[in-house]
């Protein structure tokens, strides 16, 4: 196992080589795998050639699977989600905001896996930003205020049977399932302490974060406004190409992700796992 630490300003997406994912790890090997994943929140392993089973098998080294609530899964693996979209699709691209993956969810997934499959020559980027550093770097006073805030999280925006999935025109070659269920809420703090590295991160999204408890509509649409442009500046921003059979593993206590375009007449295509 031989990486780099990452050169860039948001401190992340770390590149791991010399690794071959459908082999046999022992438990020293995943925990130093862990760390280093957990020190800079996206692991990027190149050059990953995996089935369904492998992909699933290195998956399992770091929780149990998530539950993926609104999205359709491949017939023959219940685990895995196809990110895909056509060549000829005019829908914008999946997940195109900035969001932590299902933190509606009263146990958010700690990782999510992407496995690329089909990658066009041009765009389909993803954008990481750094929670914890976007924290680190708010002065004293805002901390004190946000540090015993809670936020109301709700999948309603996106996947309610009157959300935007459900609502748009364009059809999608991937498979989304809206639902009235999408509407329930959860409480999380607005300031999270990560549960392995003990730091704190913001645990706010725009996609899923409607509301900060017990404040007005217009304080709560005013402090998140502030920390959503604070937190996503570029200098907290990793921008990941990526190249085929390719796989990326983050932090989605740490980070915030979103997907970017620029491809339009090209098929993309990855498989996605998440991880409690």
């Amino acid at each position: 196992m031989k990486y780099e630490t990452p050169k860039n300003s948001a401190q992340l997406g770390v590149e791991i080589n010399e690794l071959n994912l459908s082999e046999t790890f022992s438990n020293e090997e995943i925990k130093k795998i862990r760390q280093v994943w957990l020190d800079y929140g996206v692991a990027v392993f190149p050059n990953q050639k995996l089935s369904h089973e492998q992909f699933e098998k290195f998956s399992l080294l770091f929780g149990n699977f998530g539950d993926d609530p609104y999205l359709k899964s491949l017939d023959e693996r219940p685990n895995i989600v196809e990110v895909k979209r056509s060549a000829k699709e005019k829908a914008p691209p999946f997940g195109g905001s900035w969001h932590s993956d299902w933190s509606f969810q009263k146990n958010p997934p700690s990782a999510t896996l992407l496995h690329s499959k089909i990658i066009p020559p041009v765009g389909g980027d993803t954008l990481f930003a750094n929670t914890q550093l976007a924290y680190e770097d708010l002065d004293d006073e805002m901390k004190k205020k946000i540090n015993n805030l809670e936020v109301i999280h709700s999948a309603s925006l996106p996947y309610a049977d009157d959300g935007f999935y459900a609502t748009e025109k364009d059809k999608r070659a991937m498979k989304i399932l809206p639902s009235k269920k999408a509407k329930e809420t959860q409480l999380h703090p607005l300031v999270k302490t990560h549960s392995e590295t003990k730091k704190k991160c913001l645990f706010i999204n725009p996609v899923y974060t409607i509301a900060i408890n017990e404040y007005s509509d217009e304080d709560s649409f005013l402090l998140l406004s502030y920390l959503y442009e604070h937190m996503t500046q570029e200098k907290y921003v990793y921008r990941h190409k990526w190249s085929e059979n390719m796989l990326l593993m983050w932090d989605n206590r740490t980070v915030v992700h979103q997907a970017d375009g620029g491809y339009d007449g090209y098929e993309r295509l990855l498989h996605r796992i998440t991880i409690n």
